[in-house]
């Protein structure tokens, strides 16, 4: 096996909050898709949102049976969130940043290219629907958690979520919805190339807040953080791809997740990716694992596979076995990780924020359509939503 250098180093991961602008533009395109697959599981979505000030605006491409209102939609998520008050004054002490009853919402919606829909899906059978575009596609699992998430990503996250829940039960009454966190940890790497956290360096945490009353704060580095939301930055999908994923660790191809339908690879085979890589860490073939997937638009089946074990396969495996096993055992074709995933249930809105990976699996689902029959060459395991 490859020999690495035992090393000491540092590493540190950031996560936002479900207010933070970007976020919020992340979970208002997973709603719509939300509201489209829970009508038409075989929706095509591809739904970009903005925010700035008091304005929100969706914009893409949607071809679906479900009859959307995009307005009620989108304030019912500006609102579950938290924005309820926008004063347009930045000395304002009371704007939160947004507000769901006043906000101005745009929608620039048509239907998706006959371009696309020809050499993706028209035609097709479920299975053999092509890729919905080009690209690569990355996955990143490793052993130093339970979860396989790499610890500093994990913690920015969960510190995130926290300060969430205690805004939203009442414990911390003056925070408001925006917020960063950002965790740094240092860290062993053994000679095997597998990693292990020693201790936590830094913490940093940047919220939102009411305005201080004779109370001293010292949360924020840079001093008060009251004006905040799309008021004190635009937001825009898609801005937030490696809090989404891995904090940074293993790589990441730059495709971004919400507002896309599983045809879309940028989502399901990224999905599959860490299926795949967790697959190989739970299982005891390696301590880490990076697998990539490529595909071309129109084609079912990835271009290539690749599994990155960093020196740590365990026992006589080299990572080209592992590479072969991982090829024998999933089938990656959209249609297919749309069935073994359960993805085209409505349920992408509730993983928008703190990670889309590493947490409780919100649907517990067997195969949409009638496993295989017992003997089949390439029986696959059952599958849960993500992980």
């Amino acid at each position: 096996l490859p020999q690495h250098n035992e090393r000491i180093f540092m590493f540190s991961s950031e996560s936002v909050n479900e207010g933070h602008p970007d976020k919020l533009a992340d979970q208002v395109s997973d709603a719509v898709l939300d509201a489209c697959l829970k009508e038409d599981p075989y929706s095509k979505v591809a739904c970009e949102t903005c925010t700035k000030d008091n304005m929100v605006m969706v914009f893409g491409e949607i071809t679906t049976a479900a009859k959307l209102d995009y307005d009620k939609i989108v304030r019912n998520e500006v609102k579950k969130i938290g924005f309820d008050s926008f004063v347009d004054d930045l000395s304002s002490v009371d704007s939160k940043g947004l507000s769901c009853d006043s906000c101005e919402v745009l929608v620039r919606i048509n239907k998706q290219s006959p371009d696309i829909a020809g050499g993706v899906h028209v035609g097709k059978s479920d299975l053999d629907v092509g890729a919905g575009d080009q690209g690569i596609m990355f996955g990143y699992a490793s052993d130093e958690t339970e979860s396989c998430m790499p610890l500093t990503h994990l913690m920015a996250t969960k510190l995130g979520k926290t300060l969430t829940d205690v805004r939203k039960d009442g414990s911390l009454w003056w925070l408001r919805p925006d917020g960063k966190t950002q965790v740094t940890i240092k860290y062993k790497q053994h000679t095997d190339g597998s990693v292990e956290p020693l201790m936590i360096h830094t913490v940093v945490i940047s919220t939102q807040h009411a305005e201080p009353l004779k109370c001293n704060l010292h949360i924020n580095p840079s001093g008060k953080f009251i004006i905040g939301g799309p008021q004190g930055d635009a937001g825009l999908t898609g801005r937030k791809i490696i809090i989404d994923t891995y904090g940074g660790w293993g790589a990441h191809g730059g495709g971004a997740f919400s507002g896309k339908d599983p045809t879309k690879v940028d989502r399901s085979a990224a999905y599959a990716c860490r299926w795949m890589a967790k697959s190989v860490v739970k299982s005891g073939l390696a301590k880490r694992a990076c697998v990539q997937l490529s595909y071309a638009i129109g084609v079912a089946k990835p271009l290539s596979l690749f599994v990155e074990t960093y020196g740590t396969e365990q026992g006589e495996l080299t990572a080209a076995a592992i590479t072969d096993l991982v090829k024998l055992y999933f089938d990656c074709r959209p249609g297919a990780l749309a069935r073994d995933l359960a993805l085209r249930q409505p349920k992408y809105n509730v993983t928008a924020a703190y990670c889309h990976f590493g947490r409780e699996p919100y649907a517990e689902v067997r195969y949409a359509s009638p496993p295989p029959a017992p003997g089949s060459p390439h029986p696959r395991p059952a599958s849960r939503c993500l992980e």
